[in-house]
């Protein structure tokens, strides 16, 4: 198994991630595991921020890296929360809280403009300093609802409504989620790319 190091301390994603990658013989290992810790994310987009997490997980472990950067645009709301969307209700704050807080910003949107689309971009380094990181992105349409549902899923997963299967997010299963998320999407993009690449340095 070789040995990558993503760029996140969130479980959440370092489960959904592992499980993608396992095919191609790819132990994916948290940056804590490591006790990397979490680096300032001053871009002013997902694709700054991702580059920004991956050149420093890379740089401290010495292991190819890749980072995941993503969030919730809701289109009302001029694309918010965005790049802010886990400190959405500040620094530190809990999914709960940032849940609450745009709910509450939407409570008087009608059902019909409440469209988002999760975000996710992933970037691959295969060093601190390679020049030509691999950037994917990909994209989940749905709309906010009006409570919370289901169980499962992280993040805004429980508002989240995927008009396709008629529940949100955090009521689909994880092998569902694994086919269609704005996560999947991106991934899906990155493993070939990841393949040939690997193939290379192995030749």
């Amino acid at each position: 198994m070789k040995q990558f190091v993503l760029a996140t301390g969130n479980i959440g994603k370092v489960k959904e991630l592992a499980s993608m990658l396992a095919p191609l013989h790819i132990e994916l290992l948290p940056q804590s595991h490591f006790n990397v810790q979490e680096v300032p994310e001053t871009g002013t987009t997902f694709i700054e921020n991702a580059i920004i997490k991956a050149r420093h997980a890379a740089k401290i472990t010495g292991l190819p890296a890749i980072a995941d950067d993503s969030g919730l645009e809701v289109m009302t709301l001029g694309g918010a929360p965005g790049i802010y969307s886990a400190r959405y209700a500040g620094e530190d704050a809990s999914d709960q809280a940032n849940i609450d807080k745009l709910l509450e910003r939407l409570k008087d949107t009608p059902d019909g403009q409440r469209q988002a689309r999760f975000v996710c971009i992933l970037v691959y380094m295969a060093s601190e300093n390679d020049p030509t990181p691999i950037i994917c992105q990909g994209f989940w349409n749905g709309t906010i609802t009006r409570d919370q549902q289901g169980l499962s899923g992280f993040g805004y997963d429980p508002i989240f409504a995927v008009s396709s299967h008629n529940c949100t997010s955090a009521e689909l299963s994880k092998a569902t989620k694994n086919e269609i998320s704005h996560r999947a999407q991106a991934l899906q993009q990155l493993l070939p790319q990841l393949q040939s690449q690997l193939a290379q340095q192995q030749g």
